[in-house]
């Protein structure tokens, strides 16, 4: 990599004006300078052998399957402009990125890719492209077979960022294959970064990105923080001028975490739950104790830790990530007088004591 990667239009605005701030030669968070020839270089090893190409499981997305571009366009929205030939893509000089019709978040990526061959340049300009994840967060594609480059800028670094656990490319003119796992960043509603992007590499079967957490946006001669976008964003390959070959690509769109019911339920106000608040007994004699802290209510089973209630009605609270279950007994004015504790199937009544 050493072109701009592709932005989308709508966020070029924001990538512009950031990066006029965070621009230069600050030293990144692992202590070296991005691009630093004098950083330690990954080990040099042989790849496995490997049965290529390799089969897409049944519920993936094929996005290239050696016949036709349909799946792919300009970053303009146009058609793509790269060829197909012999049951692989080629980049063509100046034709510009390659971007997905569709969209994606978390997935799980595979592709085979094959620096040409006879080899032309050296450094980073030999066999270069790149697999943009959600256009922005590059894992760099360089024929780095004997051929020395900054360690974040070979093959299968976290471009800028992070070089390989190891070097383990294949000759030129041979397939190679890359699986990608890829959590996206997550963004609270405000705007701020509550969860960096993550990514696990396997370079021709070898774990080379270990679950390896991106600083922000990849780029040359640039730290950009992160900055909001979409849940769901293209995949983009990168033409850097020289005719990298792709082919089997296709993907996996990873679930997202369900959200947890027991966020969603009522809110009381602190009189009210101070009314639940003391010590319920059980017929063995175990005590159960309730808290409030602020507004929310707590509760303790027979010495464990404090333990989050979430109101889903005055009569029933649900326990935060446990699937536990408080009913309580109310008399006419409200005021708890027992309840019943559901958990694991089982069900323990407690009389309210104090």
């Amino acid at each position: 990599m050493i072109r701009q990667p592709w932005i989308p239009p709508i966020l070029m605005v924001i990538v512009t004006f950031t990066s006029a701030l965070f621009t230069g030669e600050g030293v990144a968070q692992s202590g070296w300078k991005a691009q630093d020839m004098s950083r330690p270089v990954p080990p040099v090893e042989k790849p496995p052998r490997q049965e290529l190409p390799v089969a897409a499981p049944p519920d993936a997305l094929v996005l290239f399957d050696g016949g036709d571009l349909s799946k792919w366009q300009n970053t303009d929205g146009g058609p793509a402009g790269w060829v197909v030939s012999d049951g692989a893509m080629i980049s063509v000089a100046g034709s510009g990125y390659l971007v997905t019709r569709e969209k994606f978040g978390d997935i799980q990526l595979h592709l085979e890719w094959a620096a040409p061959l006879p080899v032309v340049g050296d450094g980073q300009g030999r066999g270069n492209s790149g697999v943009y994840l959600m256009g922005r967060y590059e894992i760099q594609v360089l024929d780095s077979y004997e051929n020395p480059t900054y360690p974040d800028g070979q093959a299968a670094a976290v471009y800028g960022q992070h070089p390989p656990l190891t070097n383990v490319c294949r000759p030129p003119g041979e397939w190679q294959s890359y699986d990608i796992f890829f959590r996206r960043p997550r963004f609270s509603r405000a705007g701020a970064l509550s969860e960096p992007a993550r990514v696990t590499v396997l370079h021709n079967g070898v774990l080379v990105q270990n679950n390896t957490e991106l600083w922000g946006p990849t780029n040359w001669l640039q730290s950009l923080p992160y900055q909001a976008h979409a849940e769901e964003l293209p995949l983009a390959l990168q033409d850097h001028g020289n005719p990298v070959r792709y082919r089997n690509i296709w993907l996996r769109k990873l679930p997202e975490p369900d959200a947890d019911p027991a966020d969603e339920g009522i809110r009381l106000s602190t009189e009210a739950l101070d009314r639940y608040a003391g010590q319920y007994v059980t017929e063995d004699g175990s005590t159960y104790r309730l808290v409030r802290e602020g507004d929310e209510l707590k509760a303790n089973f027979i010495g464990s830790q404090l333990l989050d209630l979430i109101a889903e009605s005055p009569e029933r609270f649900v326990m935060k990530r446990t699937a536990g279950v408080l009913e309580f007994e109310l008399d006419g004015d409200g005021i708890p007088t027992g309840l019943t504790f559901h958990i694991g199937g089982g069900s323990r009544k407690a009389r309210k004591v104090r």
